[in-house]
């Protein structure tokens, strides 16, 4: 089943090292008492660039590896939970039998991965029979069919998420895809952006040229002019997080009336979603426009399309020619990435997502201590009180919108370290021989579960994250927050470090993820996770204020010349992190006033280990081209101005470092924004 990639509605560098377990630490990982100081960069004052001054050392002394396209704490983690993970992939590879049914499906998906000598033996002859159902395809509903089954590309993406309007139940849901590059480097003009389009068709026809496919030149400019074509009629990143223009909920009748040229009918009875009453059509403009090319464009053009498209997304799984292919323009063009990952890297994230918490259970019956939990839930509940106090005491919310929020608050949900049940991958067919038949059924086998759960009341103990991921996330459908057991580690979260630091790092972490629930998209949304207003409309309009004013602030910024920071794009993130902040600040007071006044330790209060913490955390840098795409599409502002353009705007910030009127990053108080 397609993916229908509605985020806001669903909510790297260093030698592996092992992650040691509570029992095997008695101190801070970091310095002593849980940051490290010798990435500070103090020639740099903090009022001008707090990030600089926090990591500016650390950013002169530390390269980005060949094989990455950004490198920082983050990556760190992910590396170390690569290698653990290693460990389990190995001894299940090597000996299937040891593990049980489950375990040699691991074992035999992550050999097949690494199995190099028998992918190259078998050429491009895997390819064969998807090329040729595509090949076989005769008419519109031919095309219509495959754009609806699992493992083909498609201009219209098909899934499931629960209802806005009763989230207790699923809807299908459509939306705009199909492309092989982000939308706006179609469209945007300049030599940058030139260089990518021709380096891009010359891809296209690189990669019909391995698999054989004949007149390569000219399918690719075919294929190219009609990506562009859907590529100048899709939303743009800022629109497909707009909720509210997303939720236009159709029957067929009125998908067909909006988007005549498409069989809905065929395409939703293919995906096994033609029982859903109502289908969410987001990007509805778009969808209408991609109709029309639909019918104006050859059908040979459509299947040459879906031919390169299928090549293209199983590269990796194709013998060394094909790979090299793949990472060369993707990874080297686009991103600027020097050299591919480790083969067994790049094996662990690929079984992560296949049998990803098969693999789950296994790490953290090895590498998550219940202690960890306990003091998760601790710090929760802590954020939890300091937002209790922060809306309650709002000066801009009125009674009304104040009570509703807080009953919100009261139900949030947190999920800590892993699922309290994990997805039973039985019926999933696994062959040591073959990668691309396996990485075909793992896809099925994801949609057959999503068709069993369709018709079900959704269950809201499913994760969208394995246990061994370092991220988090908030749910605004189920009101949710969910924290997995990779990012519960140093220098996120330390249970040996000074209470400052873990405030500053995964108590903002926390602060975010609630943040969420309140930011401009989440705050739409109920305590049950309905989409519904609950605001009055006088604190609707001071809220908006607010939240303009802190994107005004944003789209000044400029992380690389001529491209900026997109304040609307990264408007949901920027209000998390602000709030995350100042309700982690907040709690972090809560813990001194029970506990005592933090002690200054090398010469740093409670209140600067705590902003410093916080600004650590985000210790990031990346490749130019990553940078490029990520501001073009990622709701996330840079790591930069996650610190620097949230600080200015925190009263404590100044009083802790003694900011003043004629530091670069100084806001006079009645222009810092305070929303949460």
């Amino acid at each position: 089943m397609k993916k229908v990639m509605v985020r806001a509605m669903l909510g790297v560098a260093a030698a592996a090292i092992a992650i040691p377990t509570i029992a095997q630490v008695t101190k801070a990982r970091y310095g002593a008492f849980g940051i490290d100081l010798t990435t500070q960069d103090k020639a740099v004052k903090p009022g001008d660039d707090f990030w600089t001054y926090a990591n500016g050392a650390w950013d002169k002394r530390t390269q980005i590896p060949a094989d990455k396209g950004s490198v920082g704490y983050g990556n760190v983690l992910t590396d170390e939970a690569e290698a653990n993970v290693r460990k389990i992939l190995d001894d299940m590879s090597a000996n299937p039998a040891a593990y049980g049914a489950t375990g040699k499906q691991v074992g035999d998906f992550y050999a097949s991965w690494m199995d190099e000598a028998g992918i190259e033996a078998k050429g491009a002859a895997p390819l064969k029979p998807y090329l040729d159902r595509i090949a076989a395809v005769g008419d519109l509903s031919g095309l219509q069919t495959l754009f609806a089954t699992t493992g083909y590309a498609s201009p219209i993406e098909v899934g499931t998420i629960p209802s806005l309007s009763d989230p207790t139940h699923y809807t299908a849901v459509v939306g705009q895809g199909g492309l092989g590059m982000p939308r706006d480097y179609y469209l945007l003009k300049g030599e940058k952006y030139d260089a990518f389009r021709a380096a891009y068709k010359a891809y296209i026809k690189q990669m019909q040229e391995l698999a054989g496919i004949p007149d390569a030149a000219a399918k690719a400019d075919a294929i190219f002019a009609l990506e562009t074509a859907l590529a100048e009629k899709q939303w743009s990143p800022e629109q497909s997080r707009d909720i509210a223009k997303l939720n236009d909920p159709q029957t067929i009748a009125g998908l067909k009336a909006k988007a005549p040229e498409v069989d809905w009918a065929l395409i939703l009875k293919t995906a096994g979603l033609d029982s859903s009453p109502q289908v969410l059509m987001t990007n509805n403009t778009a969808l209408t426009e991609t109709g029309k090319i639909l019918v104006a464009t050859p059908l040979q053009t459509w299947k040459d399309y879906l031919a390169f498209h299928f090549v293209s997304d199983h590269a990796q799984f194709l013998p060394k020619a094909f790979d090299d292919a793949q990472f060369n323009f993707y990874a080297k063009t686009l991103s600027g990435v020097e050299v591919k990952r480790d083969r067994w890297k790049r094996g662990v994230q690929l079984t992560n997502g296949a049998l990803g918490e098969a693999v789950g259970k296994l790490y953290v019956d090895k590498y998550f201590p219940a202690s960890s939990q306990a003091k998760m839930a601790e710090l929760i509940e802590n954020l939890r009180a300091a937002y209790h106090d922060r809306i309650s005491g709002s000066t801009w919310m009125d009674a009304d919108t104040k009570a509703k929020a807080l009953a919100k608050l009261a139900a949030f949900e947190p999920r800590i370290g892993h699922p309290v049940k994990y997805i039973d991958y039985s019926n999933f067919k696994v062959e040591r021989g073959d990668l691309l038949g396996n990485v075909m059924r793992s896809g099925e086998f994801q949609h057959q579960l999503e068709l069993e759960r369709f018709p079900k009341p959704v269950d809201r103990t499913l994760w969208g994250m394995t246990p061994q991921t370092v991220n988090a996330y908030y749910s605004p459908l189920a009101n949710q927050i969910t924290f997995p057991a990779a990012i519960l580690q140093p220098p996120y979260f330390d249970p040996n470090a000074d209470p400052a630091v873990n405030y500053g790092a995964i108590g903002a972490i926390i602060g975010h993820e609630m943040g969420h629930g309140f930011d401009d998209q989440g705050s739409q949304f109920g305590p049950t996770g309905k989409f519904e207003n609950w605001w009055t409309p006088a604190s609707k309009k001071a809220f908006t204020e607010r939240t303009a004013a802190l994107g005004a602030q944003y789209d000044t910024y400029e992380p690389i010349p001529g491209t900026k920071v997109n304040g609307k794009l990264t408007m949901g993130e920027n209000i998390g992190d602000l709030g995350g902040v100042e309700a982690a600040y907040a709690a972090y007071q809560k813990y001194q006033a029970k506990h005592g006044k933090a002690k200054v330790i090398d010469g740093l209060t409670g209140d600067q280990r705590f902003f410093l913490s916080y600004a650590q955390a985000w210790q990031n840098k990346r490749r130019e081209g990553v940078a490029r795409q990520l501001l073009l599409t990622d709701p996330h502002s840079p790591a930069k101005y996650r610190v620097n353009g949230i600080v200015r705007n925190v009263d404590a910030w100044y009083k802790a470092f003694n900011i003043q009127p004629t530091d670069a990053l100084y806001l006079s108080p009645e222009k810092r924004v305070h929303i949460w």
